[in-house]
């Protein structure tokens, strides 16, 4: 079983980044919420904060590969951020890069079987898709496996 972790999950958009965090035991992501992107400064701030607050020890941001895994100028947009971001970084937090392909679209898929439609997630679909990059790292580490046949009643 891997160690208690304190991590969190960044889902990087020009527009709007996603926060969100591990619970204590770093078992199960949460979502922590949107951080404007256009000052790039002040996001970089607002993060830091979040990450002290939280006494972070690792620090998981996606990358938006392309469907055939490869990377292009997304991947280096995120990685251009994340170099500021980790400058700011107290030395010691462990950085991670995690495939973020089909988070959005999988947190979209939760937030309709929770009730809601587009128009009513746009403002928590990025911390919904940085919960589902985090959590993605969280069970990896865990050496977590799902599979939907494994749901009770399905025999």
């Amino acid at each position: 079983m891997a160690e208690f972790v304190r991590a969190l999950g960044i889902d990087y958009g020009t527009a709007r980044i996603g926060v969100a965090a591990s619970d204590e035991i770093g078992f199960l992501a949460h979502p922590v919420e949107t951080v404007a992107a256009a000052d790039e400064a002040g996001a970089i701030e607002r993060i830091v904060a979040l990450s002290d607050e939280r006494k972070i020890e690792d620090l998981v941001i996606g990358l938006p590969l392309h469907m055939n895994g490869e990377e292009g100028k997304a991947v280096e947009k995120v990685r251009a951020f994340g170099e500021k971001l980790r400058a700011a970084l107290p030395p010691g937090i462990r950085w991670h890069e995690v495939d973020e392909r089909h988070t959005t679209s999988d947190a979209m898929a939760k937030l309709h079987d929770a009730g809601r439609n587009e128009k009513n997630s746009r403002a928590i679909i990025d911390q919904a898709a940085a919960v589902e990059i985090l959590q993605r790292w969280l069970d990896d580490r865990a050496g977590v496996e799902f599979f939907p046949e494994d749901l009770p009643g399905d025999d």
